[in-house]
């Protein structure tokens, strides 16, 4: 019956000892990919901009402009914005190592009041990156400034 009890044993220890060894190399596996992707490819110079205050019905744009750091090229998959109100405009190029380009982002100040718009970036096939938009919009008169009868009176002297 020893003899059962300390073959079972050294089966465990056995066992033990070859599920260690694999979970450690695992592990180790899962910490080098980790470092590959989670690697910065995509460095942006800002994320977020502020129009301040802005008239209604004027149109404004704001360029935000991105490094490549990884060490391959690549082009932006996508440049999607949350509403129609919003417009990005980027370069379909690739973006070689190092080299520095622009996404021109829109607004079209229609609606009255506090926005702040989202706009989402895809390259390498799924990673993403978010840059944002806000602002105010003011509303502007709805009929022109009144003739200034002050400058007619000037005409005629």
């Amino acid at each position: 019956m020893t003899k059962i009890v300390k073959n079972t044993f050294t089966l465990i220890c056995a066992f033990l000892f070859a599920f260690s060894t694999f979970a450690q190399t695992n592990s180790s596996n899962s910490a080098t990919n980790q470092v590959k992707t989670s690697g910065e490819s995509l460095s942006l110079k800002e994320t977020e901009f502020n129009f301040g205050k802005i008239p209604q019905g004027k149109p404004v744009t704001h360029e935000f402009f991105f490094t490549n750091t990884s060490d391959s090229a690549f082009a932006l998959d996508n440049v999607q914005a949350s509403c129609g109100c919003t417009t990005p405009v980027w370069n379909k190029d690739v973006i070689a190592p190092g080299e520095t380009a622009k996404i021109t982002v829109g607004y079209n100040a229609q609606n009255e009041g506090q926005f702040v718009k989202p706009v989402t970036i895809t390259y390498k096939g799924n990673q993403t990156k978010q840059i944002i938009i806000k602002g105010e919009v003011w509303k502007t008169p709805v009929t022109s400034a009144p003739e200034n009868t002050s400058v007619s009176s000037l005409k005629n002297e």
